[in-house]
């Protein structure tokens, strides 16, 4: 039987509490009798990701991977964004099983697109994937729009009750893009969760996508999830304004949306992500000075992308 990573299992406990640990326990036996039903053979080391894990197998001559994720409403329309891509600039469905968040999906490299070195091509990359992944949405999918006002309440109440340096200027372009470019969205697949690590190298294809929300909405919206992911290695930039229109210009037009929606979109991110450290802390500094400095790093960021290039 598998077993779950450690460190996989020490965040989902410590992320989910009690569920979490009984879907641990009974995780062994879900993906036994999945391999059993799906025709697998375990055929590598158990990885993991944020919320699931990901067993290499071998059906018949083919290699594949069995994903199974913990319970999550960010996980349901997973299997059907990637049934309406039918492996255009994704990995392939090959068997799913809603029931227990489980997916049989085309195996891929595990090195991914945050690991080119040439940021211009990482981003151009991106891009491309985006453009394609951009099909009219399967009906029954969540509707981007459909999150407006969550988003509205969330913003007010996130600037009333936290302490943060982020300006008047900033606070009401976010919430401008929220009424404004919110409710104005096609009904359009989107990946939702598009950066440089849910993009691998595969075979099939030089790159391929993983991990998606499956949202229908403005393909836009994804330059923020990417620049969010990108920020980083722009920070030794001598102009770090400058490089930050940059990273949009090239996604933009690799992904052939509008340049200005896309900056509209990236700076709600920016904000949405300041509040959110503030909260929770991010992947990278949980609490201390680390997180201190990061969190004053998104801030400079929303700030910088409040106004046109």
């Amino acid at each position: 039987m598998i077993e779950a990573p450690g460190a996989f299992a020490r965040s989902t406990i410590e992320r989910e509490g009690e569920p979490g640990a009984a879907w641990l326990a009974g995780l062994p036996g879900v993906v036994e009798e999945l391999l059993d039903r799906w025709d697998c053979v375990p055929d590598g080391e158990v990885m993991h990701g944020g919320v699931g894990v990901i067993v290499p197998v071998r059906r018949q001559a083919d290699g594949a991977v069995v994903k199974v994720s913990f319970p999550h409403p960010g996980n349901v329309c997973e299997p059907d964004a990637f049934a309406a891509w039918g492996g255009r600039g994704a990995v392939l469905l090959h068997e799913r099983d809603d029931e227990h968040f489980a997916m049989l999906l085309e195996r891929v490299r595990s090195s991914t697109l945050a690991e080119l070195e040439e940021g211009d091509e990482a981003v151009r990359i991106a891009g491309r994937i985006s453009r394609r992944l951009a099909i009219p949405a399967p009906p029954g999918l969540p509707r981007l729009r459909e999150q407006v006002e969550a988003w509205e309440a969330e913003l007010h109440q996130d600037k009333e009750e936290l302490t943060h340096t982020l300006s008047r200027y900033a606070m009401d372009a976010a919430l401008a893009t929220a009424r404004e470019l919110g409710h104005d969205q096609p009904d359009t697949l989107i990946h939702g969760d598009l950066h440089a690590r849910n993009i691998l190298r595969a075979d099939r294809e030089p790159w391929l996508a993983v991990d998606p929300k499956g949202h229908a909405g403005d393909p836009a919206y994804d330059a923020g999830t990417l620049l969010k992911s990108r920020a980083l290695t722009l920070i030794e930039a001598s102009d770090l304004r400058k490089a930050l229109h940059r990273t949009l210009h090239v996604f933009a037009e690799a992904a052939e949306v509008d340049r200005e929606r896309a900056r509209r979109w990236a700076q709600f991110h920016a904000v949405r992500a300041a509040f959110w450290g503030r909260r929770h802390g991010f992947r990278r500094a949980r609490g201390g000075r680390q997180l201190d400095w990061l969190t004053q790093f998104v801030d400079t960021l929303a700030e910088l992308l409040t106004t046109r290039a």
